[in-house]
């Protein structure tokens, strides 16, 4: 445990119970194993993985940039979760040493107001293919899908609302219920997936019969080289967030090595069966259909059964729930309890992150690329500087070592007051770093660097804390 030289009245405003270290440690391989499963086997998962298709890549290619992206944030995940699992703290806690204790809240906000949005755009997104499977299975509820209410159908609303629900649901009963649901989603994927897979096999004729080589272009040479590490960059990129805030997970685990070994099945192990589950359905879909079919949902639906057409999008309906609740709800409510701990429990944060995720519209939101640019796109660029930054912060500076007292005190005496309880220099470093990851997502002339902005981001907010607030962090560290 970190060393501190003094003991520091614990302040309402930094602690409460949900954001607390976790003093029993329970979770298990299995569970934070599962955990990934159900943040990777989605809806969403399955159309981006399926989509790398679309660079011009063939089918041995998309899975090998799956397997390179999905190595990196193996080891990226690791670091990040090393901190909670040795101190049992949260991400905010985690930010704390390197912005100061209320510092925190700004890379901690960043991050909740870019799950919250996406939280609603991944409900929304789940709730057109539940649109799809009903119009599929009750033709009936056409008539509910030719109005407009705010920017959607009556059936689109009742889809929505459905699942925005069913999210809430399992929220709403804590970490218990969150770690009981992705026990059984996660690897319930599995078993649709690999049925559809060999319904698409068995429709194409054999393995044989289906070509590998697919892709919207043929690409060669330095073409192809490019387009599989602009892939490798799109993994990394998919699972950043997750990924940055993963000490809101790895605080639960028995172990270091528990958590190494559950994040090495979960990531490369399950990652490498569902990018090759992908590539022989996705490619086979293409012999069977004569088209390039990236959503399962809509691949789904055109079963000539109703009763494996129901199963299927269920199932895929309770892996997309158990995938937005680990990559976006728990982020979200976990950050907003940082912000006032006060008033807000984490059940509290995840209701009021809930209600603004259907604030924002996220139907109206993702239809219009500009606004997703500007607004996402903009607290997107700091994702990687963050990231950077902490971890330059706990490994170079700090060793590894944190003074728990002083991460829930508001006394000035404390390793992390800083100026009032703000590092102006590490915020100064996230502001550069920032810029510099939103130049080259943004500016036209680095549009050949776009797809590798999460790098350039995250080197930048390490080197720049480093230069800015190194000597003085180890000093009082």
């Amino acid at each position: 445990m970190g060393q501190s030289s003094a003991s520091f009245a614990v302040s309402e405003r930094l602690s409460n119970e949900d954001i607390a270290p976790v003093k029993n440690q329970t979770w298990g391989v299995y569970t934070l194993s599962a955990m990934w499963m159900s943040n990777v086997h989605s809806v969403a998962g399955y159309v981006f993985a399926a989509s790398l298709f679309t660079l011009g890549l063939g089918g041995f290619q998309v899975f090998s940039a799956l397997i390179a992206g999905i190595m990196l944030i193996y080891v990226f995940t690791n670091l990040a979760g090393r901190s909670g699992q040795k101190y049992g703290i949260a991400f905010a806690a985690f930010c704390r040493p390197a912005f100061g204790v209320f510092g925190a809240n700004i890379p901690s906000m960043i991050k909740a107001a870019t799950a919250t949005c996406w939280y609603g755009i991944q409900t929304w997104v789940a709730s057109t293919a539940l649109v799809v499977v009903t119009l599929r299975l009750a033709p009936g509820s056409a008539a509910l899908n030719d109005n407009s209410i705010l920017g959607m159908t009556s059936l689109g609303w009742i889809c929505f609302l459905v699942m925005w629900f069913s999210q809430l649901a399992v929220f709403y009963y804590g970490w218990e219920a969150i770690r009981k649901f992705t026990d059984w989603a996660g690897p319930a994927i599995y078993l649709v997936m690999f049925i559809l897979a060999g319904w698409i096999v068995y429709k194409a004729g054999g393995l044989d019969h289906i070509d590998f080589s697919l892709g919207s272009e043929a690409l060669s040479g330095s073409e192809a080289v490019a387009a599989w590490f602009t892939a490798v960059a799109f993994t990394v990129a998919w699972f950043a967030g997750t990924t940055l805030n993963f000490a809101d997970f790895s605080r639960f685990m028995t172990s270091r090595k528990a958590m190494e070994r559950a994040n090495f099945l979960g990531l490369p192990i399950n990652f490498a069966l569902f990018a090759l589950v992908t590539v022989v359905t996705t490619s086979g879909a293409l012999k069977v259909f004569g088209e390039l079919i990236t959503d399962p949902v809509h691949l789904v639906a055109r079963l000539d059964n109703a009763t494996a057409i129901l199963l299927g999008a269920l199932t895929f309906m309770t892996a997309t729930i158990a995938t937005n609740i680990v990559a976006n709800f728990v982020s979200a409510a976990m950050d907003l309890t940082n912000l006032a701990p006060k008033y807000l429990s984490f059940r509290r944060a995840g209701v009021l992150a809930s209600l603004i995720s259907v604030a924002v519209m996220p139907w109206k939101l993702y239809a219009n690329p500009v606004m997703i640019q500007y607004t996402l796109g903009t607290l997107g660029s700091f994702i990687g500087p963050i990231f950077g930054l902490i971890i330059c912060d706990y490994y170079l500076i700090r060793k590894q070592s944190i003074d728990i007292d002083s991460l829930y005190t508001e006394d000035p005496r404390g390793a992390y007051w800083y100026s009032n309880g703000f590092n102006l220099r590490a915020i100064v470093a996230l502001v550069l770093a920032a810029v510099v990851a939103l130049s080259i997502s943004q500016l036209p002339v680095f549009a050949s660097l776009a797809a590798y902005s999460w790098f350039f981001g995250a080197f930048s907010g390490g080197l720049f804390h480093f230069l800015l607030s190194g000597s003085k962090n180890a000093a009082r560290a």
